[in-house]
């Protein structure tokens, strides 16, 4: 997914929590969905940053080498104003863009 057009508010927005557990029915299932797809979505960031910064890796410890990258530096910042992965999984869940299960519930239904 591209996050750089996500949808997601870049500040803290408050949520209706019984909404939010509609579809798990248990808020703690919901929160559990929601930190490990924000984990997910901050390490992909996180990747790709570091792929990116990689470039304008320098290779030599010379200290008069040693400047201002501005390319790097609004690549830098551009990540800083991107929302924060918490916000991006939240902003996916209410649009329905999270696939989840839980395979205790999967098991129990296969039983009954």
């Amino acid at each position: 997914m591209d996050y750089k057009k996500t949808k997601a508010d870049t500040t803290t927005v408050s949520r209706n929590v019984d909404m939010l557990a509609n579809e798990t029915g248990n808020i703690y299932e919901t929160v559990m969905i929601l930190g490990k797809r924000s984990n997910q979505i901050a390490s992909e960031l996180k990747e790709e940053l570091n792929q990116k910064l990689s470039e304008f890796a320098s290779y030599t410890d010379n200290l008069e080498e040693v400047f201002e990258n501005r390319e790097q530096i609004e690549i830098s910042k551009f990540y800083e104003r991107l929302p924060k992965p918490t916000l991006i999984a939240t902003q996916e869940y209410v649009e329905n863009g999270i696939y989840h299960r839980n395979p205790l519930k999967d098991s129990r239904k296969m039983n009954f």
